[in-house]
């Protein structure tokens, strides 16, 4: 924003220009305040036109960049933008804003419509307005909603006295779906009337219909016919002919009106949509997808897209479909930037990851890399980013890289001591499962116990480790034994996560003595549902009594690496109670992005979340 205090004006008159770029600056996503600052601009110096101070005019400019900049998609705006431009400078400054602006909502039948209006009434060269006008009925022309366009396309050859551009665009719009299909068709049929018969249809079928007269002729052996009566015959077949293309544009009108009569938000706007909304959406996808038209699938998603700009179901969807399709590698990769760097914020980050797979997919490894880095700027705590990113490492450089990246982040001051602590859990996986070190990976467990026995994530991953050992005998299964107690033990003595979830971690060990213990098993079964099932007293005084219930026996390993780190922490993790943010990063349990889309429900009602 320009510096005020070097504006002529008075410290009154941008008071509230001050006030209103303070507010979207606080919170960009308000519009409320966006719109108070473009009003509050526009007002300065009573009123903006070609005499107003350069502060002023670089002012307004400013907010209305920084408007468009944000929310793209306002069609509304970029006219008012183009229309304030030809105001104060002209008419070439008035269509950069139009470029930019038809650039930014490729799909807007509005914008495409004011533009070509403006350079209607701009322009002296038929050839740069009917250029203009082909641009335009290339990303509008199919649009259901297109007719205010082709009326404007028609309305400038009218100007221009082409009547056979008249009737090439009557020919083409009657074969598209659109709302006012009938009344092209009428008109077009009219026009027919009126032109000779090489410019009604193609020579080829004009040579068949008079064929087909000649022989209709010959048949019943009648006389040379009149070539008025001859023309009429043939008129009569192009008029059969066009039609049946009628009844079949009217057939696929009648198939889309019921998804077009549902859309009640055909346009771009902040707020939240309502379920049914994006239910027709999604039913109107499925449609036209069955259809097989790629040009009319293409233009049905750009148009859900500015609807539904902010509900990245849709951008996953459109990005899938792409990718299903021949050659399509750099539409996609436009999908997963426009969803990326526009529309979807970086607070969910799927999209994002999604975007980088692809890239990786395509050989594009640092790009992969460098959208990774991207979301952990804004995000230096998101797990699953991390994650992520130590998987890809591992992919294409091996196992120690990837855990090169999780000790990067553990060691990093910015990231959160719980986040820490689903890495150290991953570091241990990666040890288990990437290097098959069993051994690695129980002592990463071992040694960090001290440090993250609140961590819901660390006891999940450490319980995985020990019950999914597969022991090949008596002695083997007895060492399981005594390690998955262990765990428990630790677990039980060390941990300050609320009740609820020590319940139903002390039931992960229930279900093992059930399910693979030995003869004993259920004496320590009913001791554990004692101790966290039973009575408030009793369970008080089982945790007072913390890891003095261990084995008395242990596997060497476990004993050995214990040493260090039973004595660092003497009392581990039961020193007070955990604060309520701290409860709720403890008990988080993290999902990788991809299996976090819920199915939609057809049922569901009000205004749909974006999140």
């Amino acid at each position: 924003m320009s510096d005020f205090n070097n504006f002529g004006g008075s410290e009154e008159e941008y008071a509230s220009v001050r006030k209103f770029v303070a507010e979207t600056e606080a919170n960009p996503d308000n519009f409320e305040s966006w719109e108070n600052l473009i009003k509050a601009c526009e007002a300065l110096d009573g009123g903006l036109n070609r005499n107003s101070s350069p502060q002023a005019l670089s002012t307004v400019r400013d907010a209305y960049d920084r408007l468009l900049l944000k929310f793209p998609l306002f069609f509304g705006y970029w006219k008012k933008y183009a229309d304030l431009e030809f105001n104060i400078a002209g008419p070439e400054s008035a269509e950069m804003v139009y470029e930019r602006g038809c650039a930014s909502i490729t799909n807007s039948v509005d914008l495409w419509t004011d533009y070509c209006s403006f350079k209607m009434e701009t322009t002296h060269d038929p050839t740069l307005v009917r250029e203009l006008f082909e641009r335009g009925a290339t990303f509008v022309g199919l649009d259901f909603l297109a007719h205010p366009f082709w009326d404007k396309y028609i309305e400038y050859e009218e100007r221009q006295e082409a009547q056979d551009r008249i009737f090439a665009i009557h020919a083409r719009i009657i074969r598209i779906p659109l709302h006012q299909y009938a009344r092209y068709y009428e008109r077009f049929r009219n026009l027919s009337h009126t032109q000779p018969l090489a410019e009604v249809v193609p020579a080829d079928t004009l040579s068949k219909f008079q064929a087909e007269v000649a022989a209709e002729a010959a048949a019943y052996g009648s006389a040379p016919r009149p070539e008025l009566e001859i023309e009429r015959d043939v008129r009569g077949k192009i008029d059969a002919m066009y039609y049946e293309i009628f009844t079949q544009t009217q057939n696929e009108v009648s198939k889309r009106w019921t998804y077009e009569s549902e859309n009640k938000r055909p346009y771009f706007h902040v707020t939240e949509l309502e379920h049914s909304q994006l239910n027709n959406w999604r039913k109107y996808l499925d449609f036209e997808e069955a259809e097989g038209d790629f040009s009319r699938i293409v233009s049905l998603y750009e148009r859900c897209l500015v609807t539904c700009a902010f509900y990245e179901e849709f951008w996953y969807r459109y990005a899938r479909w792409m990718a299903e399709q021949d050659g399509k590698e750099e539409e996609v990769r436009n999908i997963y930037i426009r969803a990326s760097t526009l529309f979807v914020p970086i607070s969910r980050p799927g999209i994002r990851m999604q975007w980088a797979y692809f890239e990786e997919s395509c050989g594009r490894v640092d790009v992969a890399l460098d959208i990774h880095a991207a979301i952990l700027v804004k995000l230096p705590d998101c797990v699953e980013v991390i994650v992520s990113w130590a998987n890809l490492e591992r992919r294409q450089n091996g196992t120690e890289a990837a855990i090169q990246v999780l000790k990067d982040q553990i060691d990093a001051p910015t990231v959160d001591l719980y986040t820490k602590a689903a890495l150290v859990a991953e570091w241990a996986m990666l040890l288990w499962k990437g290097k098959n070190s069993i051994e690695e990976a129980r002592a990463v467990f071992l040694k960090n116990v001290q440090w993250y026995a609140d961590s819901r994530i660390f006891w999940d991953k450490w319980f995985q480790l020990e019950l999914e050992q597969n022991p090949q005998d008596k002695d083997g299964e007895k060492d399981q034994a005594e390690r998955v107690k262990h765990v428990f033990d630790e677990f039980r003595g060390r941990s300050r996560l609320p009740a609820p979830v020590k319940r139903e971690l002390a039931q992960v060990y229930m279900n093992y003595l059930i399910q693979r213990g030995g003869k004993d098993a259920m004496k320590e079964f009913l001791a554990v549902d004692r101790q966290m099932f039973g009575s408030v007293k009793h369970a008080m005084s089982q945790e007072t009594e913390g890891i003095q219930l261990t084995l008395t026996h242990r596997p060497a390993s476990i004993s050995a690496a214990s040493k260090g780190a039973s004595g660092a922490k003497e009392n581990g993790a039961s020193l007070g109670e955990l604060d309520e943010a701290s409860k709720r990063k403890a008990q988080i349990r993290y999902l990788n992005f991809y299996e976090a889309h819920p199915e939609p429900s057809a049922e569901a009602q009000g205004a749909a979340d974006f999140n």
